[in-house]
C-alpha cells in the first residue's frame, strides 16, 4: 500500500521548517541581547570619566566613554562622508596617527584636508574604535556625537522573516500535497 504522502521529501520540508523556526527563536535571542549591549553603551556615554584609548582592535568595554590621546604624528588625512552638529552633511576629516588609532579631527563642507600636524586629541570612543574629537581640532567645526541608539537593532525584523518562511514553506507544501492528491 502506497502512504498518502511522500515520506521522504514531508521529512525534508519538516526539518527545513524547524530549522527556520530555531533561528526566528535564536535572532529573539540576538535581539534581547543587542538591546542590552544598547543600554550598557548608552550607560557609558552618559559616564563623564575618561579612559585610557583601547589599543589593537579592543574596546568593547570602553566605546561612547571620553578619552585623550596624543596622536605625535600622522600617517594620513582622508575625508569621510559624515554629519555635523547641526545635522548637515558633508566631510569628517579623519586622520590616521603613526600609531594606528584613528581619530575623526571635525567636520568641513570643503574637502581639503585641513593643516593639522598632530597634538593631543580629547573625544569620544566611537566603534573602530576610532576618537571622535570634541572639541575638533584644526579649525573644523563640531561632529555629530557618536549614539549607541544608532546602533543598528533589526533582529526583530530578522526573526519575523525566518517564522514567515516557515509558514510559507508549510503552505507551499500543503498546496503541492493537495495538487498531488488530485
Amino acid at each position: 500500500m502506497k502512504p498518502r504522502w511522500p515520506v521522504i521529501p514531508t521529512i525534508l520540508v519538516l526539518a527545513a521548517v524547524v530549522t527556520m523556526i530555531a533561528l526566528g527563536v535564536w535572532q529573539l535571542g540576538r535581539k534581547a541581547e543587542k538591546e542590552a549591549l544598547i543600554a550598557r553603551y548608552e550607560a557609558a556615554a552618559g559616564n563623564s570619566a575618561p579612559v585610557i584609548f583601547p589599543r589593537a582592535g579592543k574596546g568593547e568595554d570602553v566605546l561612547f566613554r571620553r578619552s585623550q590621546i596624543d596622536c605625535a604624528g600622522l600617517a594620513a588625512i582622508e575625508p569621510v562622508s559624515g554629519t555635523s552638529a547641526t545635522g548637515q552633511k558633508g566631510w569628517i576629516q579623519r586622520a590616521t596617527c603613526r600609531s594606528g588609532v584613528r581619530v575623526d579631527l571635525g567636520y568641513a563642507r570643503d574637502i581639503a584636508p585641513p593643516d593639522f600636524a598632530g597634538g593631543t586629541i580629547t573625544g569620544i570612543i566611537a566603534p573602530g574604535p576610532r576618537l571622535v574629537a570634541d572639541p575638533p581640532v584644526a579649525g573644523l567645526q563640531p561632529m555629530a556625537a557618536p549614539d549607541p541608539g544608532g546602533l543598528p537593532n533589526n533582529h526583530l525584523a530578522y526573526a519575523v522573516q525566518w517564522f514567515f518562511f516557515a509558514a510559507t514553506a508549510l503552505v507551499i507544501y500543503v498546496l503541492a500535497l493537495r495538487r498531488r492528491g488530485r
